[in-house]
């Protein structure tokens, strides 16, 4: 224990000393965001070209690979908080509930943005981040095991195709823990963790355990989804590499392996949804402290960072759908000779979404969820028994 804490205020010493920030005007701007070393290369360009155009500014950039928003809340409860962060919608939620986010909706163009993206940074009429990335789910499967016909019309095609596509060679669909991906199955069924008005836990509704024994019994059941004691070391990403996964739920960000390493035929599909059961959408985007003594210089770097120019060579990496509309077809249109046949669906997908309904504790909330859900995944416990009324009380002390 003792250790633990001269480790925590040893950090905090060094990020006093590193950062020398006590909210009073300075020579740079601190940047923190996350990102893989293909983003901070470009990140890096962009800062030094934003500097070369503003000799009268200095970024300091603070990448952070990993526990990136523990190490946010920490500075923030420091008063140590960089001028500019990078957030998703998820984690930004107590920010802006707790006011230590500058309004940013007089700086952003909404017509330049996909709505929805908008949305994922906005409280009461006004946007406290300006997105940079949208990131939605998509089906990729393997042409030599599954050619779909047409988009499945609900997650019970969805499992039937899951069942009839396992053999002993492949499985029909990935396993994931995080609730990112299987709370996509609750959305196409009319579920969720949080009613989209935030006033509710909906994930014991009739909806939502539906899809969850549905989930579960792909696994145990069906086994038409690998046990985590059959993925052993290996990631899902690599068992579709493999060939070992007829089907993989993924983001936009698998496209560069999956372009690299893959040996078979590949494209992919839509989840199923409906306009009456929308599913899940995610965005990353750029916050302004409102304490920062910098804050022209900041709203300047935000402003440059999200223009058109700037998102276009973020997307380069292909890892991202941009947030801003132009850039996003931008970036279809030079994949049009490019796996995945079918890239336009991770945009026209878009209508039939909507925002991650987070409040300020969905991080705690998740960590009661991934403990309960982590039960269902190892044996045939109903929806019901884990999400009991002890656990929902719990959950609803939270909203």
């Amino acid at each position: 224990m003792k250790r633990v804490y001269f480790c925590l205020l040893f950090f905090i010493l060094a990020l006093l000393f590193f950062f020398n920030i006590n909210n009073k005007k300075s020579d740079y701007l601190t940047f923190s965001s996350w990102g893989s070393q293909s983003e901070t290369v470009i990140l890096q360009e962009l800062i030094n070209e934003f500097e070369k155009n503003n000799p009268d500014i200095r970024i300091k950039f603070i990448h952070v690979p990993q526990n990136y928003f523990q190490k946010i809340q920490l500075l923030f409860a420091s008063n140590l908080e960089p001028d500019v962060i990078f957030f998703n919608n998820q984690n930004i939620q107590m920010y802006i509930k707790a006011g230590l986010l500058e309004d940013l909706t007089p700086y952003i163009d909404k017509k330049d943005f996909f709505e929805e993206a908008l949305n994922c940074f906005s409280y009461n009429g006004k946007i406290y981040a300006i997105p940079r990335d949208i990131s939605t789910l998509v089906i990729y499967y393997n042409k030599s095991i599954f050619k779909p016909n047409k988009p499945f019309k609900n997650i019970y095609e969805l499992r039937d195709e899951a069942i009839r596509h396992t053999n002993k060679n492949h499985f029909g669909i990935n396993f994931e823990e995080d609730s990112l991906f299987w709370v996509y199955y609750l959305a196409s069924n009319g579920g969720g963790i949080i009613s989209d008005d935030k006033s509710q836990i909906i994930i014991n509704s009739e909806k939502s355990k539906e899809a969850i024994n549905l989930y579960s019994d792909l696994i145990n059941k069906y086994n038409a989804i690998p046990s985590k004691s059959q993925i052993g070391s290996m990631t899902t990403a690599q068992m579709f590499i493999n060939g070992k996964l007829a089907m993989y739920l993924g983001g936009r960000w698998m496209v560069p392996k999956f372009r690299q390493v893959l040996d078979f035929d590949w494209d992919i599909i839509e989840f199923p949804s409906t306009k009456n059961n929308k599913l899940y959408l995610d965005s990353s985007g750029w916050a302004v402290s409102k304490k920062s003594a910098n804050k022209e210089k900041a709203l300047k770097f935000v402003k440059y960072l999200s223009n058109k120019t700037s998102i276009d060579k973020m997307a380069q990496t292909g890892l991202i759908i941009p947030a801003r509309i132009d850039c996003a077809y931008d970036l279809i249109s030079l994949d049009k000779n490019k796996k995945p046949k079918n890239s336009i669906i991770f945009i026209s997908m878009i209508k039939n979404t909507k925002p991650t309904p987070a409040n300020e504790n969905y991080p705690a909330i998740n960590d009661i969820i991934k403990e309960k859900m982590q039960i269902l995944f190892s044996d045939n416990t109903k929806s019901k028994d884990v999400f009991n009324d002890r656990t929902i009380k719990q959950l609803e002390s939270l909203l």
